[in-house]
């Protein structure tokens, strides 16, 4: 490996390493929304299987929750994307929710195997610049190579 080469790997190493932090916050940011959703799915379903007059616990985030009594409107107002939110019936809704859960759990996967390709990369790339320098090192105190 020459000087150049070794400059270019060690550019692909930090190359790799942004792309590692990129996708790792990715990754948090799709757990946190799957989060989200899986949380909306269940207290869809709550109140669903709720009669009018029954008081429920409705997560309002942060671990919080306010109780509220259910009434005959059996709607529930649901973002669909972009900034757009529609009535949907609660079991439309839920169901809605599940499939968003895993269309984020598939991104979720995928991300994490890009992530795996790429670490495998940086590590096969680091050991071959290791193994470089310290050939270099070892030619710099006379040691013949092996």
């Amino acid at each position: 490996m020459n000087d150049e080469e070794l400059r270019q790997a060690a550019r692909t190493l930090d190359s790799y390493n942004q792309q590692l932090e990129n996708i790792s916050r990715q990754i948090r940011l799709l757990q946190a929304s799957r989060d989200e959703t899986v949380r909306a799915s269940r207290t869809l379903e709550a109140l669903a299987d709720a009669k009018e007059g029954d008081e429920v616990l409705i997560p309002i985030g942060a671990s919080s929750f306010v109780t509220v009594k259910v009434t005959d409107k059996k709607t529930a107002v649901v973002g669909i994307g972009n900034k757009i939110s529609v009535d949907k019936e609660y079991s439309d809704a839920k169901d809605f929710m599940d499939r968003n859960s895993a269309e984020i759990s598939d991104a979720i996967q995928k991300s994490v195997a890009a992530m795996q390709e790429i670490q495998q990369y940086t590590e096969d790339l680091a050991a071959a610049v290791q193994d470089e320098y310290r050939k270099r090192r070892m030619q710099q105190q006379g040691v013949p190579s092996q």
